[in-house]
């Protein structure tokens, strides 16, 4: 059988990378048969996201490229301008990290699929356009009630459910999935990975997964090329690699892996001193007590829906009435789907966002009665890491700027004291030598380094509480182990308490001593780490640990 596609002796060097064996992509051939689900691997840099945009042609002209690329026997270099958009959108989809990638702000969810469809397939009329739009974001689980609302009304993880939709929309050929459920909870992640390697089987659709997720490689796809240093460094059937690599490079990446994983190896010890520590803690009041917190939205509706639903507006419950108590030194992980409110809570307990009602209580203070003045030295005690630690870092710093701006904001140390306090800070997250990382702009930063970053401007200000939203979702298993461990090192030398919300339970169960399970605004089930692993008691949390996936 003739491949799909087929790339020979691929070659990539950036323009500031054009000097001898600096290649971004170095020597890679791949083929890939009709209906064949092939998982790339590998840590950040390695050249994963090139690969698959050079197959595209999605790469910029300054960018030098050798080798072939080709498409059901056709050569992708050699398409000309009406071949190559009929190829990008009916022959092959991509799928972005970043679902805003994909979306224009100004536009609704429906126009976006309208869009699509009228682009490719005039034939159709808009109404025939708009019922296989609808069909397709249900598949991803948007309800047609979403349909005339915009990106910024999204969830991180629901924006990317409508890239996948827009991708599905045309019945492509090959699916590009770029790190598609990074920023998805387990259930949609499993739900979305089902329903593309279902649409594989029914219609020999082909998936390149290209993502950092051993465990959600091995379970969906038929083959898994590990990447390294710009080149393929082992290439193979899953079970063949997974149980027995041969490139040490691909042995380290599945030794981080596992150890996230083997509870049974690396977690009782770490369990029982902080199980000891809760103990005490439990004995006085909560350094953070949230109290019948509620946050409702309201939709916005067009004219027609307006007279339909009898002029009764439409109420998204984003946090319905939470209860949650945390104790001075302890990790508390707050899991869930996407879009069901822990980001929502997250900004509500640091008063970014007012509560409809309920009360905040940070060290006996109501914090929902404070004005923004006396909010100020609160918040310089509750500091919160972002998902995204390049989106939240100003590309125009230096990284001595970005991590010292805190110390200026709040008043707490001259321009000398500053220098002093960022060199420290730098050096505790393992940024050194910190007289060389201090220069460097977030561009020039590996993803790990980054998250280091915002990790050391939260510490700068000596707070408190740490509010870490998905921290290392968007790191491969290498660098988030090193991540993990460097939060835990830190919570240990500095006494903090950390909220950890993730949707991803094995990093949940490697961190957390109480997990509190969300679901649609609420607070389901709350207890010990191994408790809830162990004998889960909602119907919910059940789901969640049947949908996670495990590296073996």
């Amino acid at each position: 059988m003739n491949p799909l596609l087929s790339i020979e002796n691929l070659r990539v060097a950036y323009p500031e990378k054009l000097r001898k064996y600096n290649w971004a992509v170095n020597n890679v051939s791949l083929k890939l048969q009709p209906g064949e689900k092939l998982g790339l691997v590998g840590e950040s840099g390695c050249g994963k996201s090139t690969l698959g945009r050079a197959a595209m042609r999605l790469l910029p002209k300054s960018v030098q490229i050798e080798g072939s690329v080709t498409f059901g026997g056709k050569s992708v270099f050699m398409m000309n301008p009406p071949q190559l958009r009929k190829f990008r959108g009916e022959a092959v989809a991509l799928v972005f990290q970043d679902p805003m990638t994909r979306l224009d702000p100004l536009m609704t969810i429906g126009d976006h699929c309208l869009e699509t469809i009228i682009a490719h397939q005039p034939h159709l009329s808009k109404s025939q356009a708009q019922q296989k739009s609808i069909e397709t974001l249900e598949t991803v689980n948007i309800p047609a009630s979403r349909w005339s609302q915009y990106p910024h009304e999204f969830s991180g993880g629901m924006r990317q459910r409508v890239a996948i939709a827009l991708a599905l929309l045309l019945d492509p050929k090959l699916i590009v999935a770029d790190e598609p459920t990074t920023s998805l909870d387990v259930t949609i992640a499993s739900q979305i990975l089902r329903e593309l390697t279902k649409l594989c089987q029914e219609r020999q659709t082909s998936l390149l997964l290209i993502s950092h997720d051993l465990a959600m490689v091995g379970e969906y796809c038929d083959r898994i090329a590990v990447m390294y240093g710009g080149k393929i460094v082992e290439i193979g059937a899953i079970k063949q690699i997974l149980q027995n690599p041969q490139h040490e490079y691909t042995k380290s990446l599945f030794a981080a892996a596992l150890h996230i994983q083997t509870v049974e190896s690396t977690i009782p010890q770490i369990q029982l001193e902080k199980s000891e520590e809760i103990t005490v803690t439990k004995t006085v009041k909560p350094i953070l007590q949230i109290k019948d917190l509620v946050k409702y939205y309201t939709l916005e509706s067009n004219f027609i829906e307006h007279l339909l639903s009898s002029g009764k507006s439409k109420l998204i419950k984003a946090v319905d009435g939470v209860n949650l108590n945390l104790y001075s030194g302890e990790i508390l992980g707050l899991v869930g789907e996407s879009g069901c409110g822990k980001s929502t809570l997250s900004r509500t307990i640091l008063q970014l966002i007012k509560p409809t009602y309920g009360l905040v209580e940070f060290q006996g203070t109501n914090l929902t009665t404070l004005s923004p003045s006396a909010l100020q030295p609160y918040r310089r005690e509750m500091q919160m890491i972002f998902q995204d630690p390049l989106a939240c870092l100003n590309p125009m710093m230096t990284v001595n700027q970005i991590v010292a701006d805190p110390l200026f904001i709040h008043s707490l140390a001259s321009t000398e004291e500053a220098q002093i306090q960022v060199k420290e800070v730098l050096e505790k997250v393992g940024l050194t030598p910190a007289t060389e990382y201090g220069i460097r702009y977030p561009s020039q930063l590996s993803g790990g380094q980054q998250q280091r970053v915002a990790i050391a401007r939260a510490l700068i200000t000596n707070p408190k509480l740490v509010i870490c939203d998905e921290p290392v979702s968007m790191l491969d298993a290498t660098v988030q182990t090193q991540v993990l461990e460097l939060i835990l090192k830190l919570k240990k030398e500095l006494n903090l308490t950390y909220l950890f919300i993730t949707h991803d339970l094995w990093v949940a169960r490697f961190i957390c001593d109480r997990i509190a399970v969300m679901n649609s605004g609420k607070i389901v089930e709350e207890g010990k780490t191994e408790e809830i692993f162990n004998h889960p008691q909602h119907s919910y949390t059940q789901t969640l640990l049947n949908a996670a996936p495990q590296f073996w």
